[in-house]
């Protein structure tokens, strides 16, 4: 197939996470980066669209111009990344979609609930491909207990613990200037939620794809630890799921010496699991009246969807960017599909997840607010 034609909104110089996509983008040879309106400052847009080799006809001042024009033209692009702060997510992708252009959007979807309900009805309307970047959920030790979950190794699903714990924002850094910080604890930019929106989203949707549960409800409780700051940077959450399952979810960005400690464990009625993020390629394995085992990616014992998730032999690091890039590669094999008229099924995160984690801190939240008491997560 053809190289599918990419741009991007954000993620221009100095901005950590547009790299990121870009190195993704690139890993499997299925994208060609050919326009972007890579910052709000004309000058940063136009020398960020220069260090990447895009033809200055293609750097805009504004994505508005960029989904205007690029929808036009022959050769435009055939989907766009979302790497902006999260209110502008909505409104970006609605300017794209309505120009026929598929969406990547990082997460978490939108700023607030209603813009994500929006958006998810757009999205259905227009039958356009749009991904949102759970990254965590391309890992291919994640696909792995996602396939032990649904062949019922684990038996009914009992436990859900997770954890995702980082130290950056344990001092008030956003008051010293430092960018990614300060627009994060901005309520009029990151939405609601703090840490729960910036990394929680991330736990809360790995427990529902690899379990194929979906919480009902949850009970939170949100700390804003740092002085000054007016969005949480911990939070303590229980969860029940449909299938009667309890969860427990502890986010935080004030957790002294933590990296980025994602991880999850699930424990059914046959067995449990356990997967760390920061020790990736390992899946803990302990199964009632059986010897503990740890299934390793690309190593015996694997199955499928990790062995079509890697891509290096065993023993060698694979993870971060791998995920990300799983996420494109699926994404691509969506947007092929679309132009051949095709149906396929696809692991990759949808509007669908994005608009769970919204209503996710959109309850979070108003647990919190009315002293820590059940929320349901229907609509």
């Amino acid at each position: 197939m053809n190289k599918i034609k990419l741009g991007m909104v954000g993620g221009g110089k100095d901005a950590f996470i547009g790299d990121v996509h870009r190195m993704a983008a690139r890993l499997d040879g299925r994208y060609e980066l050919i326009a972007g309106a890579l910052s709000s400052d004309a000058n940063r847009a136009a020398e960020s669209a220069a260090e990447l080799g895009v033809d200055g006809k293609r750097s805009y001042n504004s994505y508005h111009e960029m989904a205007r024009k690029e929808g036009k033209l022959k050769s435009g692009i055939d989907a766009v990344t979302i790497v902006t702060p999260n209110h502008l997510h909505a409104d970006v992708a609605k300017e794209f979609l309505k120009a026929g252009i598929h969406v990547i959007c990082d997460k978490p979807l939108t700023s607030n609930l209603q813009d994500a309900e929006e958006l998810a009805k757009l999205v259905k309307d227009t039958g356009l491909v749009f991904a949102v970047t759970y990254n965590y959920s391309g890992y291919p030790m994640v696909r792995q207990a996602k396939e032990m979950v649904a062949n019922g190794e684990l038996g009914n699903i009992r436990v859900v613990q997770l954890e995702y714990a980082q130290d950056w924002l344990a001092t008030n850094i956003e008051r010293d200037g430092q960018k990614q910080a300060a627009w994060r604890t901005d309520p009029k930019q990151a939405g609601k939620g703090g840490a729960i929106g910036d990394i929680g989203t991330h736990a809360f949707h790995l427990a529902e794809f690899i379990t194929g549960l979906e919480a009902s409800s949850l009970l939170a409780d949100l700390d804003a630890f740092v002085p000054g700051r007016t969005l949480d940077d911990n939070a303590n959450i229980l969860l029940r799921y449909k299938n009667g399952a309890k969860g427990m979810l502890w986010v935080s960005q004030v957790a002294s010496g933590k990296e980025n400690g994602l991880q999850i464990r699930i424990y059914g009625d046959k067995g449990g699991l356990q997967w760390a993020q920061e020790d990736p390629n390992y899946l803990h394995i302990s199964l009632l009246g059986h010897a503990k085992k740890i299934l390793t990616r690309a190593g015996p014992g694997t199955g499928s969807l990790a062995n079509v998730a890697t891509r290096i032999p065993s023993g060698h690091p694979e993870g971060f960017i791998e995920g990300f890039a799983n996420i494109y590669r699926e994404t691509a094999d969506l947007i092929d599909a679309y132009r051949e008229k095709k149906s396929i099924t696809s692991l990759i995160p949808t509007v669908d997840d994005g608009l769970r984690g919204m209503r996710f801190i959109d309850k979070a939240v108003a647990s919190n607010q009315a002293g820590s008491i059940w929320q349901s997560l229907d609509h």
